[in-house]
């Protein structure tokens, strides 16, 4: 590991949790920079604890450095104390392995996974010298890349990378290695360099294509402006998950992370067509690992890095059509070895009271359903195939075995909403209070139950991506009712301010004009805008004055289903006429049943070469 200099040395006598910052930890590759072809910057845009919990860093952390002439590096943004320190002393931003500055890099990587870390971003820019927008940086500056859900709408943050990866990273983001390598190797410049990635399936370069819009403000179209570049960009993917092993090993954090625990993929995709969610559809089609690839991964990985805790980790955990045989494969060692097991995303009509005694051989962990809406109704309108009987169930079982507290989580501002399904929320939870204490063995033990109730925003490549979103006073207007209607102590309810909600629904729907409003917000110190603490409405409410565009044009305004949108030009692999259809049949209150059941023809089976119905 490298020497600290002493201006960092200085810096990391004065801040909080200097180990954010130092590197070294357990699992950490270490190269010869002057003995490589490649060196590629992975900059997670928030807080060493939040992006060291992130797998998909891990993912190709290790996948890149598995190439012995190529070198990953982790970055993560400073905290304020930290960030302070490096602007006083002037430490450029650099990589936690190397301690080198962002400068010194081929490629700067940024995973874009939430709307509201946009200027989180160009501080990172900012901090590490580098010019923020593509059009100011030469072939004498890295390659600024972006991938992560957010590109499958890039507009927005289009103006300041070079390139965006859209979909799947694991072939993309080799190809753009290697692509980098051929560069350097026969001096190419940039622009060649930028021709040769936008044929890499799943690259997107923003220069190379120009948008239009109409008299009216609204978006009209965007085509390459360069020929040779493809009119859409298809979503990368990776057929078969057996095919790219999950990784063997982890950088172990120093400094506790959110998610510290081994963490193994078992599938990719979601048979469940929920309307709202944006993840179950742009990372279809369902795909799963197998058994036996996820036993010998998930205890390889725990011997590794020493970690007791294991999570199976997907959309739908519980939806893997072999689980059973998976949780028996891990359980034939993980007992002895003191590994305890647990399955995020567990589904309601699924859950079983054999899960729950495969996953609690060593120690419980807490239970998690996504009921999603207070009523039948709704639920039937979103697509949340869950019925009051399957919750009751799921949660007599989970009470039968020793279960006190249950979380349930839910949305308010859904399409179609009324105040009817706001109390639906707390009568739900009330019902499972009453449940608990309905059961014989609940004497002289107390319950709870704690709703998580998120404000809905409309996503691109959804079904109610056609909709406007709920006002803010709205929102405010039904969070108050929420709480005056739940009837016990016994029931939790947590929610966040709607303003963030709204910021963050303008940037999922928007178009490549808020590039200037994301910059002139950052310019007067818009920073860290997931933490409450720093979230300032107002100096977002003025960045937009400031450059003549109107945030509720974006929010608060329908779409048509014919209508151009800023997203045309990417292919996630679902088709607009599916979407269409899924969202008629939302008005309706029409469920349609999951994918595994009877395909409702969306189209995403043409990404791994099979006939589209």
């Amino acid at each position: 590991m490298p020497e600290l200099s002493q201006k960092l040395r200085q810096a990391l006598s004065a801040v909080q949790k200097p180990g954010r910052y130092t590197g070294g930890e357990p699992g950490c590759t270490y190269k010869d920079a002057a003995a490589v072809d490649v060196r590629m910057a992975f900059c997670f845009p928030d807080t060493y604890e939040i992006g060291m919990s992130f797998l998909g860093m891990k993912i190709l952390y290790e996948l890149l450095n598995d190439h012995a002439n190529w070198w990953c590096e982790r970055c993560f943004l400073p905290w304020v104390d930290m960030k302070a320190e490096m602007e006083r002393l002037d430490i450029p931003l650099y990589a936690l392995e190397s301690k080198d500055p962002l400068t010194a890099f081929d490629i700067v990587g940024f995973s874009l996974e939430y709307e509201l870390c946009y200027t989180n971003v160009l501080a990172m820019l900012r901090l590490a010298g580098i010019p923020l927008r593509a059009a100011q940086r030469d072939g004498r500056w890295p390659l600024i890349i972006a991938g992560g859900p957010c590109v499958c709408n890039a507009e927005p943050m289009a103006d300041f990378f070079d390139a965006m990866q859209l979909g799947e990273g694991e072939e993309m983001l080799q190809s753009i290695c290697a692509a980098v390598e051929t560069a350097k190797k026969h001096g190419w410049d940039k622009n060649r360099l930028l021709l040769a990635l936008a044929q890499i399936p799943g690259v997107y370069v923003p220069a190379f294509y120009t948008v239009e819009y109409g008299a009216d403000g609204r978006f009209r179209s965007i085509r390459p402006n360069r020929p040779g570049v493809p009119e859409k960009v298809t979503r990368a993917i990776v057929k078969d998950l057996d095919s790219i092993p999950p990784p063997r090993d982890f950088v172990v954090p120093m400094v506790g992370a959110v998610q510290d625990r081994a963490c193994v993929e078992v599938l990719r995709g979601c048979v469940r067509g929920c309307r709202f969610c944006q993840a179950g559809q742009i990372y279809r089609p369902f795909r799963e690992r197998s058994p036996e690839r996820i036993s010998q991964s998930a205890r390889t990985l725990c011997q590794n890095t020493g970690y007791d805790e294991l999570s199976l980790s997907s959309l739908s955990t519980s939806d893997h059509s072999r689980l059973e045989q998976t949780l028996d494969a891990i359980n034939a060692w993980a007992p002895a070895e003191h590994v305890s097991l647990s399955l995020p995303s567990l589904r309601v009509d699924n859950f079983s009271q054999s899960l729950v005694e495969k996953t609690t051989r060593v120690r419980k962990s807490g239970l998690t359903f996504a009921a999603e809406a207070g009523t039948q109704r709704l639920r039937d309108v979103i697509n949340k195939n869950v019925s009051w009987e399957q919750l009751e169930r799921t949660c007599r079982i989970a009470f039968s075995q020793g279960y006190t507290a249950v979380k349930l989580y839910f949305m308010m501002g859904l399409p179609t909403e009324t105040m009817e399904d706001i109390k639906g929320i707390a009568d739900t939870c009330q019902r499972v209070v009453d449940l608990y204490y309905s059961l014989d063995h609940a004497r002289g033990k107390g319950v709870q139950v704690t709703a998580s109730v998120a404000c809905f925003v409309p996503k691109p490549w959804t079904p109610f991506q056609f909709c406007q979103q709920d006002r803010r006073e709205t929102l405010r207007e039904k969070q108050k009712y929420l709480l005056s209607c739940v009837r016990s102590r016994k029931v939790k309810i947590n929610y966040h301010d709607s303003a963030t909600s709204v910021l963050e629904g303008v940037f999922a729907k928007g178009d490549r004009r808020l590039g200037k409003v994301i910059e002139t917000a950052f310019e007067n110190g818009a920073c860290y805008d997931t933490w409450e603490e720093f979230f300032d409405y107002d100096r977002w409410l003025a960045a937009f004055a400031a450059c003549g565009l109107d945030p509720d044009f974006y929010n608060y305004r329908a779409l048509g289903p014919d209508e151009p949108l800023p997203w045309d030009h990417l292919d996630v692999g679902v088709r607009r006429a599916y979407l269409v259809r899924e969202y008629q049949k939302a008005l309706r209150a029409e469920p349609s049943p999951p994918c595994d059941r009877q395909c409702s023809g969306c189209g995403a089976d043409k990404l791994l070469g099979r006939p589209c119905f």
